[in-house]
């Protein structure tokens, strides 16, 4: 039985804290899981991850169904939250409704993710009313890389700071049933939580979100391009690949890998007929 959007609730009604991670394919998917995490993201920060943009944009959403596909293929227990990429919801509230559909339907997932704060809560109360459970997430909106000029943190000043509090209580209003909040001051990711009914997860928004989510990549430092401010590695994954990469080189070059042991082994007769028939021409 999979976690759910009211399980997520019951946690923050109880005071239990929420770690979400990211997971794009097999491995990371069944490691989150393994341990214990509750809430798997198929983000669209697959992009850069997985991809090697320098944005999300490029993404698109049979990109993002087809890692959720995978995702939700190998586990058993977590929520899986599918993120609609880059224009497949934004046109109006019935293009979200039928992309969203599709995610459910083809990827599997329990929820979709959107970004956008008020201006969206007429596509989230639409997808709400046919039992899509839809995730908003407001701050840093990665897809509108090209719009900030980067991956800038949001909320900095009074106006954008009561936008975003305006924001969250749109989008809770409109029916979504968590809130990711992304860069923004850690007081104001504090406000927030205190100000909605519904789960907060942040990622750069400070320690008193209901919640925390990460990419799996920067977790265990697999992703080396640099580390977010938000980041904190609990491994050097990157590191220890490439030592054992570079020990797997080393071996094949000076002949100590593959040894007998790495090898299947014909039986004493079978080969001993071949050598009796080498060099035998076929057409005899």
């Amino acid at each position: 039985m999979r976690f759910t959007v009211r399980d997520m609730q019951k946690m923050k009604d109880d005071g239990v804290l929420i770690p979400m991670l990211t997971a794009y394919d097999v491995t990371s998917a069944r490691l989150a899981e393994a341990v214990g995490v509750p809430v798997i993201l198929v983000g669209d920060s697959l992009g850069m991850v997985i991809q090697g943009h320098d944005n999300p944009v490029a993404v698109t959403l049979d990109h993002m169904i087809y890692h959720a596909q995978i995702v939700t293929r190998v586990t058993e227990k977590a929520l899986i939250i599918g993120d609609m990429p880059f224009m497949s919801y934004n046109v109006s509230p019935e293009q979200a409704l039928a992309n969203c559909a599709r995610m459910m339907q083809q990827g599997g997932v329990g929820a979709v993710k959107m970004e956008g704060g008020a201006y969206l809560a007429p596509s989230i109360r639409r997808i709400v009313e046919v039992g899509i459970p839809v995730i908003a997430h407001i701050g840093l909106q990665p897809q509108s890389y090209f719009k900030v000029g980067g991956m800038r943190a949001q909320g900095r000043d009074v106006d954008s700071a009561r936008h975003l509090l305006e924001d969250a209580d749109a989008v809770q209003d409109a029916g979504a049933s968590m809130l990711i909040i992304e860069s923004v001051p850690a007081e104001l990711g504090a406000l927030i939580t205190e100000r909605v009914r519904i789960p907060t997860i942040g990622i750069g928004a400070g320690p008193d979100c209901d919640g925390q989510v990460q990419v799996f990549h920067d977790l265990v430092g697999l992703f080396e391009d640099f580390i977010p401010r938000h980041t904190r590695r609990y491994a050097e994954g990157a590191q220890v690949f490439k030592a054992a990469i570079a020990g797997y080189v080393e071996d094949v070059r000076a002949r100590n890998f593959p040894t007998g042991d790495h090898a299947f082994h014909l039986k004493p007769d079978v080969l001993a007929a071949i050598e009796d028939h080498h060099g035998v021409d076929d057409n005899d």
